[in-house]
């Protein structure tokens, strides 16, 4: 835990404006959130407990199932914070710090696939299963000039039922699921690196955007962020350099 002095009372009250922090919270990330809706942990959890501990307020988790809706209760003013990977359509309405937390997009196919690379998945034919509105939906809506995606509510999990050339997730997330089921594997290398980062709405003031990203650097230096990932039972090599 931190011990910096707490802000000024004009950005707790930009921060938390119902005298609580409302922190949405997204389990569909397993490296940033798991256990249930009602019961959530991990790294996410752990930082907005000292976000609000900072301001000196009680913390709400708002817990949803995707990366969508945790961004739409920012969006909507149904929460204060975020727990989101860094993307220009998101930027539009959220205000970002630097990343806390790096992460690879990879692909997963079946074992007989001959896909072997990354690029050999963006060709004409090849139906990418993706769940719609994370991170690697938007990134990949941008990069892939030939493959079609196919948007979803659970995202690789979808290739048990449904006879696709390849799916798109977080690399942990895709190994998992080719571990666990037989007849499928991760495709070498990586589609993209995304950038896990604490986010508030642009109708903040920029003192308060600031006391964010100056809290979210701290955490990264004094181990805080590498702890509370081992013990969720993630990789501490996954902590985010200084800015």
């Amino acid at each position: 835990m931190t011990t910096s002095a707490p802000p000024p009372p004009h950005v707790v009250a930009d921060l938390a404006p119902t005298g609580v922090l409302r922190a949405s919270i997204n389990l569909g990330n397993a490296v940033l959130a798991q256990g249930t809706l009602d019961e959530p942990r991990g790294v996410t959890v752990d930082i907005a407990h000292v976000v609000g501990g900072r301001l000196g307020v009680p913390v709400e988790l708002v817990t949803f199932d995707g990366a969508r809706k945790s961004f739409e209760a920012m969006a909507t003013g149904a929460a204060d914070i975020c727990f989101l990977a860094i993307d220009p359509v998101r930027e539009e309405e959220v205000a970002f710090t630097e990343p806390y937390v790096l992460i690879e997009g990879a692909y997963v196919v079946p074992v007989d696939s001959p896909l072997r690379t990354v690029a050999d998945v963006d060709a004409e034919g090849v139906r990418v299963a993706v769940k719609g509105g994370s991170a690697y939906d938007l990134h990949l809506t941008r990069s892939l000039q030939h493959a079609t995606l196919v948007r979803n509510d659970t995202g690789v999990g979808s290739l048990l039922s449904e006879p696709l050339e390849a799916g798109a997730g977080i690399r942990e997330a895709v190994a998992a699921f080719a571990e666990a089921n037989e007849g499928f594997r991760v495709v070498d290398g990586a589609f993209m690196q995304i950038r896990q980062a604490v986010g508030t709405t642009r109708t903040r003031s920029a003192e308060s955007v600031a006391f964010l990203r100056d809290l979210v650097e701290e955490l990264k230096a004094s181990g805080f962020v590498a702890d509370a990932l081992e013990r969720a039972g993630q990789r501490r090599e996954a902590v985010a350099p200084p800015a």
